[in-house]
């Protein structure tokens, strides 16, 4: 089992982020791949929610990506903190979603338990403090391929929703609904698409 690639340091993550603001790819590639320890270090905290580590990951990975593409250096110090938010963010809204289809959701309802065992709540994990240190934390090598491949192994159309979807590469996020009428077409059929184009983002994981 092989480690993440180490966090960069500031002068590093500062350069790639005014590389990155110019429109260099490749400073992207490198600010996501330096940060993965970090996206497996969020999800690791709903491990316990009843979902499969992997897809978790693949979650907060697009938190990730969301965080690159809006933080202002300017304002912010480091971008771990600001991409630790964006990654707990994403990952709350998917249980979020998932949980509506059967139930309303309640913040104080339990998601799951923490590795001490302890029971906790989304209002728990909303009102933790933000991450400042990256433990180690290995998983599965194969998810650097879906920064590389997100593109490739997609249709066009797949690729189109999944970027709207989850406001990724500059798009802005949008909901089903929204999507089918920019696309003109069904609601359902924009969830078929979605389904679809997330189950063959997974198989990069297997």
């Amino acid at each position: 089992m092989k480690t993440f690639l180490k966090p960069l340091t500031s002068a590093e993550e500062k350069l790639c982020l005014k590389r990155c603001r110019k429109g260099d790819p490749e400073a992207k590639r490198i600010l996501i791949e330096h940060n993965l320890r970090l996206v497996a270090h969020v999800a690791k905290k709903y491990q316990n929610t009843g979902e499969d580590l992997e897809d978790l990951i693949s979650i907060g990975t697009i938190g990730l990506i969301k965080a690159i593409s809006t933080f202002d250096i300017d304002r912010s110090a480091r971008l771990s903190t600001y991409a630790a938010r964006c990654i707990d963010n994403e990952l709350l809204m998917m249980l979020r979603s998932r949980k509506k289809c059967s139930r309303e959701v309640s913040l104080y309802e339990p998601i799951g338990t923490d590795k001490e065992g302890n029971e906790i709540s989304l209002l728990d994990i909303i009102e933790s403090p933000p991450i400042d240190v990256i433990e180690n934390y290995s998983t599965q090598q194969d998810i650097l391929h879906l920064l590389s491949s997100i593109k490739s192994i997609l249709s066009p159309k797949e690729y189109q929703v999944i970027c709207y979807r989850y406001g990724i590469f500059n798009e802005p996020e949008l909901t089903q609904r929204e999507i089918a009428a920019r696309l003109d077409i069904s609601r359902s059929y924009v969830s078929r698409i979605e389904k679809n184009a997330l189950k063959k983002l997974r198989t990069l994981f297997h």
